[in-house]
Formats: C-alpha cells, sequence, structure tokens
C-alpha cells in the first residue's frame, strides 16, 4: 500500500500513529484460519501481521528501510494492548504476542487518538509571557506576520521601505543614539533571532505548539556557539558535567579502531564487544535522554522532513534545535554521533553482535537515549530509531555551529546600539541574512531528476573513457564494450552508428580487395 508522508507539525508522533493504524486496517489481508479443529474466518496469524506491517513501516518514507522485524514485533503488541487488533477471543489490553501463528483479529471499531488540544488559556499566558512588554528592544513586531509561511524569508523593495519608514518614525520618537545594552537584552537578542530562523526554516506560521519561547534558554544557545574545539565540540568549563575518563577511553578506542587503543589493556577475543557494552550501559542509564524532553515534540515535528527532496531543511532545522541543548548534553550527543558513525563506517571493526550488522546495532542501542518522551509514546522506539539514523549520516553539518547566526545577532545588537536607520533603502530593517530554499518538489519530480541527474553522470563517466588519452587502446575498447554492455541505450545515444565508433580509434573501414583474376592461357593441342 502507497504511504503517505505525515507533514511537519504539532502532535505529529499521534497522527503517525492514526496513519499506521487506519493503513494497517485497511491494508492486512483477512482469510479464513483453522484453530484447534475449529474455523475463524477474517483473521490473521501474528507472524503475517508482522510480514505486512513490516514491509509496510520499511517503505514508509516517515520511517525508512532501517526499521527492523523487532521493531515491527513491539509496535504489533502496542496494537493489542490500545485495542487495534484483539485475538480472536476478543481479548486485548496486554502486550502478549509473539511472532508466531496465534491468530488475530480488527476489532468492530478500530479507535483512533484523537489529537490534544492546548488549553486557550495556557495559549494565551504563552504569548503573553513572551510577548508583555511592548516597547521592548525588538523591532521586528509579529512573529507569525512577518515571516512567509512559506520557506525563504524574502521582503519586496515596497514593503521593506514601509517597514523602514515605520521604525524609523518610532525611532525617532523614542531611540537614544549609542544606547548601552545590557546583558538580558543581549539574551533576548539571541532568543529572537533564534526564534525567526527555525520559524523560517520550519515554514510554520507559527511555533506555540512545537515550543515554548521560554524553553529557548539563551544561555545554552551562546555557550555552545562559542566555547568549541577546532572541530566544533563544545568544550565544558565545568568538568563534573563531562563524560567520565573511562567512557572518553572507551568511545575513543571504538571510534578510531584498530588503529587507537587508550584504555593501554591488552586486547583478547570479545574485547571490543565488552568495550561497547560499557559505553552502552553508561549512556543507557543516563536519568534523561540527550535531547531533553521537552523538546521531543519540535525533533519529532522535524522528522517529516526526513524525505530525500526536504532533506536540506531538516539539516538546517536540526541544527539550530541542537543549540538548544544544555552545552553537557550537546557535548555528549556530538561525541556519540562521530562514535557511532565511524564504527559503522569502519570495515575493520569486529561483529559486534551475531545477528545484527553495525549500523543497526548503533541505531537499536542507542536511540532511546537521545530521544524518547517523558510519557511512553507508542512510536517512541520508531521514531528515535529515525532520528539518530538521520544524525548519523549528517552529524557533521547538523552539529557544527551556524556561523550565520552569530552574524544576525550582531548585526541586530548594532542596529539596537545605533537606534535608528537613517536611509530608508539601507536594507537593516531585517538584520538577517537573507535565508532561502529551492521551491519545494514532489517526490515524482524529485524522482525523475534523480534519474537525470543519474544519467548526465553516467554520459559524462562514457566521455571520461573517450577522451582519456593515457588509456592503452586495448584498454579503452574492453572498457566501452563493458559499458554498452551495461548502459546500452546511453551507448547508442553517443555512437548511434558503427562509423561514429570506427572514428573514435581511427579505424578505416575494410575494404575487401578484389581477387586477383589470373588470365586463362589457352592450352594447345599436341596434335599437329
Amino acid at each position: 500500500m502507497e504511504s503517505r508522508s505525515v507533514p511537519p507539525g504539532p502532535y505529529r508522533a499521534t497522527k503517525l500513529w492514526n496513519e499506521i493504524t487506519t493503513s494497517f486496517r485497511a491494508g492486512m489481508p483477512l482469510r479464513k484460519h483453522r484453530q484447534h479443529f475449529k474455523k475463524y474466518g477474517n483473521c490473521f496469524t501474528a507472524e503475517a501481521a508482522v510480514d505486512w506491517l513490516y514491509d509496510l513501516l520499511r517503505n514508509n518514507n516517515n520511517f525508512g528501510p532501517e526499521v527492523t522485524r523487532q521493531q515491527t514485533l513491539q509496535l504489533l503488541r502496542k496494537f493489542l494492548k490500545n485495542h487495534v487488533i484483539e485475538d480472536i477471543k476478543g481479548r486485548w489490553g496486554s502486550e502478549n504476542l509473539d511472532d508466531n501463528s496465534q491468530l488475530f483479529r480488527f476489532p468492530a471499531n478500530s479507535p483512533l487518538k484523537s489529537l490534544p488540544r492546548k488549553h486557550p488559556e495556557l495559549r494565551k499566558n504563552s504569548i503573553e509571557n513572551f510577548s508583555k512588554d511592548k516597547d521592548s528592544i525588538f523591532k521586528l513586531r509579529n512573529l507569525s506576520r512577518r515571516t512567509p509561511k512559506k520557506l525563504g524569508l524574502h521582503f519586496s523593495q515596497e514593503n521593506v521601505e514601509e517597514m523602514n519608514h515605520e521604525i524609523i518614525n518610532g525611532d525617532q520618537e523614542n531611540s537614544v543614539y549609542n544606547r548601552e545594552i545590557s546583558q538580558k537584552d543581549v539574551e533576548e537578542v539571541w532568543r529572537h533571532i533564534t526564534l525567526i530562523y527555525l520559524q523560517t526554516i520550519l515554514g510554520v506560521p507559527s511555533l506555540e505548539e512545537l515550543i515554548n519561547p521560554k524553553q529557548v534558554v539563551p544561555q545554552y544557545v551562546m555557550y555552545n556557539m562559542t566555547n568549541t574545539s577546532k572541530h566544533g565540540i563544545v568544550i565544558l568549563q565545568d568538568k563534573s558535567d563531562d563524560l567520565p575518563h573511562w567512557v572518553l577511553s572507551a568511545m575513543k578506542c571504538l571510534a578510531n579502531w584498530p588503529r587507537s587503543n587508550d584504555m593501554n589493556n591488552p586486547t583478547y577475543v570479545g574485547f571490543e564487544r565488552d568495550v561497547f557494552r560499557t559505553i552502552a550501559d553508561y549512556f543507557l542509564e543516563l536519568p534523561e535522554p540527550l535531547i531533553t524532553f521537552e523538546y521531543y515534540e519540535l525533533f519529532v515535528s522535524i522528522l517529516g522532513f526526513l524525505q530525500p527532496h526536504l532533506e536540506r531543511v531538516a539539516i538546517d532545522a536540526l541544527q539550530l534545535c541542537c543549540l538548544l541543548l544544555p552545552p553537557p548534553n550537546r557535548r555528549k550527543l556530538q561525541l556519540l554521533m562521530r562514535m557511532i558513525s565511524r564504527m559503522s563506517q569502519n570495515v575493520d571493526m569486529p561483529q559486534l553482535h551475531d545477528a545484527m550488522g553495525t549500523r543497526s546495532l548503533m541505531i537499536h542501542t542507542f536511540s532511546r537515549c537521545v530521544l524518547c518522551c517523558a510519557e511512553e509514546v507508542d512510536l517512541d522506539e520508531l521514531l528515535a530509531a529515525r532520528l539518530v539514523s538521520f544524525l548519523m549520516d549528517h552529524h557533521q553539518e547538523i552539529l557544527q555551529v551556524p556561523s550565520y547566526l552569530q552574524t544576525a545577532v550582531d548585526k541586530h545588537l548594532d542596529y539596537l546600539k545605533k537606534g535608528y536607520i537613517k536611509n530608508p533603502g539601507d536594507g537593516l530593517i531585517v538584520p538577517l541574512p537573507t535565508y532561502s530554499y529551492c521551491k519545494q518538489i514532489s517526490a515524482q519530480e524529485f524522482d525523475e531528476q534523480k534519474v537525470s541527474t543519474s544519467q548526465a553522470a553516467i554520459t559524462e563517466l562514457l566521455e571520461n573513457i573517450i577522451k582519456n588519452k593515457s588509456l592503452p587502446l586495448k584498454e579503452k575498447r574492453k572498457k566501452l564494450k563493458q559499458f554498452q554492455k551495461e548502459y546500452p541505450l546511453i551507448y547508442q545515444k553517443r555512437f548511434p552508428t558503427t562509423e561514429s565508433e570506427a572514428v573514435l580509434f581511427g579505424d578505416k573501414p575494410t575494404i575487401k580487395q578484389p581477387m586477383l583474376i589470373l588470365k586463362k592461357t589457352k592450352f594447345r593441342s599436341l596434335r599437329y
């Protein structure tokens, strides 16, 4: 069954749950089964359900091909617990389900989870807490109105001039030249600029249901931006918040295996497995995931962009969101992602699990200590695995410091010190660099472009073979013949006739020479 992609936004986990349960109920094949000498109609075995649901999840853009069969079985158990399914005797409410021939069926009504609604009074208080001071330092008013709903931050010249005049009039009445800016003002600027960028990247009309502005701690963002090593790793002033030395040594040992062994211990058979268990035990025993509970909804919403044609949006959004983490958490996340990424790509890494590959093991082991909800959510494990998989592939970009954010803050602070803008057209009304994305395309258009790009690359490869003068003629013929076998259409387009192919090798058409015609000699008779 073709899966729909649940768009990013608030309560995405609940929306995903409803989509999966609806797809499962509509698409799972039902038939008659016999058990204990009795026939049961419109039911299915647990094993068949795992097979069908496993295939659905792996082909769903919201989860991806790295979903394991064990994770699928866990989800099916949650279906039984939440009465999405029941056994043939009508029992449900437990997670007593195994990957076997046990029979189950759908109840008369499959309950969908209702989306929680934020109480209007709480929503009002959230807005008031953030903008209670109308005469604050911010000149970028009405965040949800000024920020475009679509990706990109663009202003027409007419709008810029109008906003410039509006600010100048206000500043001429209230501003003071070279005003002093307090530390509190600086922190509020950091908070405000961060929220503007995040909202712009996500392309949502409001962030109210994703994150409370008070959850953006400016001190965390400022520290994570400025206190870093040359590799962008956060450096902690308080070493008591850092990873223990023995954990750091173990992580370094596996990250650089087999070149580095900081543990000064003789290796033995299974040594690397013991080191890995030591690291895993430490992270799994942390009291809270590295992405703290308060940011769960925000990060889950960003997972709506893992789709290939929105990958850049997800990277940029996660880059900002990871700045919101407490510095110790960000440092641990950076070191963990660097280690598991190196391990999963290391061909010399010994097998750490009898049944799972290194990458699957990394995702399965550490997903819950990176992201989970304070209250149990039915899709927690699958969503966390999806996030960790994406972080592994893009951790270098996501966990680096975005220089544009520092530039934007510096410009805004400079604007505040000057008090107002003298020239209406100087463009400093919005002290943020232009931040835009390409126009969003459909999945079909993406696939067509992907094929086109691939063909262009293959055509370029053919041209490189043709123009390679250092390649011996015999070797060139061999490579071209192999290319013709693999990509006959592209080869035929380049060499439509045998004559065009002959020109490449300087071959002259072989013309058969006429056979030597001998003049017949007349034999004279021996008779005279």
